[in-house]
């Protein structure tokens, strides 16, 4: 039986993830999704039942982290790309972080994407693409906030980790790039700069990621690129 060629995107029940499944769906790709809730990710598929097929999934937890490993398994599937943009947020003054803290942000922000990743790199087809989905907030230079300190931080790890990804699964035909993004009008975005106004909408965003992770490695590979309008 041939294989199924689709794009897994993480972090797909809400913001720039579930706005770019949408996306792709539209342009006639098959897309995988996957979040923990699955109440949304039932509305995300009922929006292209023909296009998207979605596992309910806590990246942080083994077993369930295995219930995509078995559904990409089991559906005969090859990932021509991954968009890896599952991720949290803390905000919180640098002198009331905890340990849990620091360390949620870690698991979230970056041992998500690299469990993942060591778990599925059997299953990625010939050319592959991962877009890891990182923050202007973690991209070196530019300005930075007061209670990002942990998420920042993370991010910018996510950056160096993607990187390095880069060169060792370059042999593998696997090209990986990482997208800091800036100001897009989401949860997360609400919850770190309550009042403010992004200039950008998560379907606008949604194009750009979308398209770069179809075609952006025929051009880059290794490059953590800044795509934003504004500062943040």
């Amino acid at each position: 039986m041939m294989s199924k060629k689709v794009v897994l995107i993480t972090g797909a029940s809400r913001g720039i993830g579930n706005a770019t499944a949408r996306y792709l769906a539209g342009q006639k790709k098959q897309v995988l999704a996957t979040a923990r809730s699955q109440q949304l990710l039932d509305e995300l598929k009922d929006s292209h039942p023909r296009r998207i097929d979605c596992v309910a999934c806590d990246l942080l937890n083994a077993a369930s982290l295995q219930k995509i490993i078995d559904h990409v398994r089991d559906q005969n599937l090859e990932i021509s790309a991954l968009i890896h943009n599952a991720g949290g947020l803390v905000t919180k003054p640098f002198r009331e972080l905890s340990d849990q803290d620091w360390n949620a942000m870690w698991n979230m922000n970056v041992m998500s994407a690299v469990r993942l990743l060591r778990a599925l790199l059997p299953f990625f087809a010939k050319n592959a693409h991962i877009v890891t989905i990182g923050s202007m907030g973690g991209y070196q230079g530019s300005s930075k906030y007061p209670g990002l300190s942990a998420y920042s931080t993370s991010k910018g790890a996510l950056s160096i980790w993607s990187e390095c990804m880069a060169t060792e699964l370059k042999n593998d035909g696997i090209s990986v790039n990482c997208l800091c993004l800036g100001a897009v009008q989401t949860e997360m975005f609400s919850a770190a700069f309550p009042g403010m106004k992004a200039p950008m909408k998560p379907d606008d965003m949604a194009r750009f990621v979308g398209d770069f992770a179809l075609n952006g490695h025929q051009f880059m590979n290794g490059k953590v690129l800044p795509v934003t309008l504004s500062d943040p």
